[in-house]
Order: C-alpha cells, then sequence, then structure tokens
C-alpha cells in the first residue's frame, strides 16, 4: 500500500512510518520542509517530500502532525489529498498541574478534519505511543473509527502491522472523542508508573 504519513518528520510519524516501511508498505515521509522529508525519509529507506507532493498518489494519508497543526494541515491539503481516505491520529489534550485533561470541545479532531474535508476520515492509534512504536511493535491492540467502510478497512490494515495485538473496528467517527480522550488516560498513566502504557482489548472472539 503506498502511505503518505504528513508529519513523519516527527517522533510519532516518523516511528510509524519506519514500522511500516518494516511491513512492506511504499511510504513517503511528509513535511512543510521537502528537504527535511527527503533527509528523515532516507533515514528510514522511505521517500521524502513536501506535504502536497507527498500526499498525491497516496492510498492512505496518515495525518500524523500535532493537535494543534491538524486541522490547519489538513485545510492545506483539501485538494491535494481529494479523495483520498485519512487517517487522524492526534489527540487535542490540556496539561496542568493536577494532570492531562481531554479537550473541552466536544468534537474529535477526527470530525473536525471530516468537516474540512471531502475524503473520508478515519481515526486510530491513539493508545500508541512513539516511543514504544520507535523499538518495534507497539504492544496491545489498535482501535479505529470511523463512518465509510473502505477507508476504516484500510486503516484497520495499516494498524494491524505496527502492533502485536489486533486492529480492532471501535465503531463510528463519533467514537474517536472516546479514542482521542483516551489517550489523556495514558499520558497520566505513564507520568504516574513511568511507562508506555497501551491498550489490550478482552472478551472478544
Amino acid at each position: 500500500m503506498r502511505i503518505a504519513v504528513v508529519g513523519g518528520t516527527g517522533d510519532f510519524g516518523l516511528a510509524l512510518a519506519r514500522r511500516l516501511v518494516e511491513a512492506g508498505d511504499d511510504v513517503v515521509v511528509g513535511s512543510r520542509d521537502a528537504e527535511r522529508a527527503a533527509a528523515k525519509g532516507a533515514e528510514i529507506s522511505a521517500a521524502g517530500a513536501a506535504n502536497d507532493d507527498a500526499v498525491r498518489g497516496a492510498e492512505l494519508v496518515v495525518l500524523a502532525v500535532k493537535a494543534d497543526a491538524a486541522l490547519p494541515t489538513a485545510e492545506s491539503l483539501v485538494a491535494a489529498i481529494g479523495s483520498t481516505p485519512v487517517l487522524s491520529v492526534a489527540s487535542e489534550l490540556r496539561f496542568s498541574k493536577t494532570g492531562v485533561f481531554p479537550t473541552d470541545d466536544a468534537r474529535s479532531i477526527a470530525e473536525r478534519t471530516q468537516e474540512l474535508l471531502s475524503a473520508p476520515v478515519v481515526a486510530g492509534l491513539h493508545s500508541l505511543a512513539a516511543a514504544s512504536l520507535a523499538q518495534g511493535p507497539a504492544d496491545g491492540d489498535a482501535l479505529v473509527c470511523g463512518d465509510d467502510a473502505g477507508a476504516k478497512e484500510l486503516a484497520l490494515a495499516l494498524a494491524a502491522k505496527v502492533i502485536t495485538g489486533r486492529a480492532l473496528d471501535a465503531g463510528p467517527l463519533a467514537s474517536a472523542r472516546a479514542l482521542e480522550g483516551m489517550t489523556a488516560v495514558i499520558v497520566n498513566l505513564n507520568k504516574r508508573y513511568r511507562g508506555h502504557a497501551g491498550v489490550e482489548i478482552t472478551g472478544l472472539p
């Protein structure tokens, strides 16, 4: 599968791209800076390009930029993405002295991204940490949600390649509100126990 990882020069994006290259996918690392994208791509035996060029010709676009850049980046790529399915992995969090909290916005970043794009948007991988992916397939399961069956199938196939557990269909795109909020829980656990927590779903066949 040809996959464009927008934000692929960041910690999470590059770790994800590395795992996908190892799985045999045709990966393009995307960045606002084409030279930086090419350099980072070369580190993992992937191509690198400016975001607009990276997403053209892709079968799936992973929007792996930081939360505060997710919507502006998606908006800037509307024409280049066209109808190509998009996987949103960002979570908007609030940091305070008492802990990490989900965003106050009732809608997930994935839902707000869907409002900007004509392409189908799915959400997932929120329980995976960059540090875990950098070492190899992340322990545990991965949850993916979305309203478009074809886009969700692509995202589930991607997720299955970068984890030790199962890629699971978590329902409609509205479920992204819970998945993104779960990131806050995981960050709090990691801070409290100094680990790299993941998620494992039990009781399913």
